[in-house]
C-alpha cells in the first residue's frame, strides 16, 4: 500500500508545481516501499537521496516563482521549506553516520508534512500563483 496517493486532493492547479508534486509523492512512495520490503541500507539510502534532492530543486522552483510574482506570503513559506530541509539534511547526516534507519516514524512525518504543506500552504500560494495568470 503507497504511503501517499495522489490525487484530485493534492493537486493546487499549477501545472508544473504538481508534476513536482507528484514526483515527490512518488519518491516517496518508493523510499516507504523500499523500507518495508526490508531492502537494504544501500538502496533505501539512494532513494533518501533523490527525494532530498529532489525536495531542495522542487522548493527552488516555488521559491522562483514567489519572487517573480511577488507573493506576498513568500517569506513564511521559504522558512518553511528551509526547515524542512535542515529536518531531513539533519536526518540523511545520521543515517549515513549509522546513527539513524528510515522508519516508519520517519514515513509517516514525511507523508503529513508532504500533505499538510501541500493542501494547506502550497494551495494558498496557487490561489495566489492563478490569480496573477499562472497556470
Amino acid at each position: 500500500m503507497p504511503l501517499l496517493l495522489w490525487g484530485p486532493m493534492l493537486e493546487v492547479g499549477v501545472r508544473e508545481i504538481d508534476t513536482q508534486h507528484r514526483k515527490l509523492v512518488d519518491l516517496a512512495n518508493e523510499l516507504a516501499d523500499a523500507v518495508r520490503a526490508g531492502k537494504g541500507k544501500d538502496v533505501a539510502g539512494k532513494i533518501l537521496n533523490e527525494l532530498v534532492s529532489y525536495t531542495q530543486s522542487h522548493f527552488a522552483t516555488e521559491e522562483r516563482l514567489m519572487d517573480l510574482h511577488k507573493y506576498p506570503d513568500a517569506t513564511n513559506h521559504k522558512q518553511l521549506h528551509k526547515d524542512l530541509v535542515k529536518t531531513v539534511s539533519d536526518f540523511k547526516a545520521k543515517f549515513i553516520k549509522g546513527e539513524a534507519t528510515i522508519s516508519e516514524e520517519l514515513m509517516n512525518f514525511l507523508k503529513d508534512w508532504l500533505t499538510k504543506h501541500i493542501m494547506n500552504i502550497d494551495k494558498a500560494f496557487a490561489r495566489d500563483l492563478k490569480a496573477k495568470g499562472v497556470q
